[in-house]
């Protein structure tokens, strides 16, 4: 039975803005900001900010993750900052641990492509469309995952990006699965 942390989890699919270099060297965005996920919420330009800082302040790291995994710490995010667009996350896939090679290879092969964030809701609220709003986020970890909900964010082979169309199939296929979930 798990014990109930508060901790959410909210992933995303990555998208040519991120890439992976030598095979452990991974760069790009972990979260848009403005972009309503698969569960409908959208996370506001600075959510993360309080929470980055105490990380900084305390000298702790975003925890990188094997799809939300504690036991299974996969790298390092050696930089986690917000921008103008979202969370950025820049860091290494640890060779010399078993499921950093595995997550490196699965990565290679196109198997695995999506990163999901842990956090803590400190603040929310309400956009114009019913949608709730993220305003300021806890952040705990960083994993890659197998099933993203957000999908703008992705992990791809440097050059390599999702068309338009096998994001809209994608996110049919989410709003399907979350319909039938809802039913059962």
């Amino acid at each position: 039975m798990e014990m109930d942390t508060g901790l959410e989890r909210k992933f995303a699919r990555f998208d040519g803005d991120l890439s992976v270099t030598d095979g452990t060297r991974i760069e790009g965005y972990a979260s848009y900001f403005g972009a309503c996920d698969q569960g409908g919420d959208v996370v506001q330009k600075g959510a993360y900010a309080v929470s980055l800082a105490a990380l900084a302040r305390d000298r702790r790291q975003v925890k990188m993750l094997w799809q939300h995994d504690p036991a299974q710490p996969i790298g390092i995010w050696d930089e986690v900052r917000e921008d103008a667009r979202g969370l950025y996350v820049k860091g290494r896939l640890l060779d010399s641990v078993e499921k950093g090679r595995e997550a490196a290879a699965l990565i290679a092969a196109g198997a695995i492509d999506g990163l999901s964030i842990g956090y803590r809701t400190k603040r929310a609220g309400k956009t114009d469309r019913g949608q709730r709003l993220l305003t300021e986020l806890e952040l705990w970890e960083v994993s890659l995952v197998t099933f993203p909900m957000l999908p703008s964010a992705r992990v791809a082979a440097k050059g390599e990006s999702l068309t338009d169309d096998a994001l809209r199939e994608l996110a049919a296929a989410f709003d399907g699965a979350r319909q039938e979930l809802a039913r059962g």
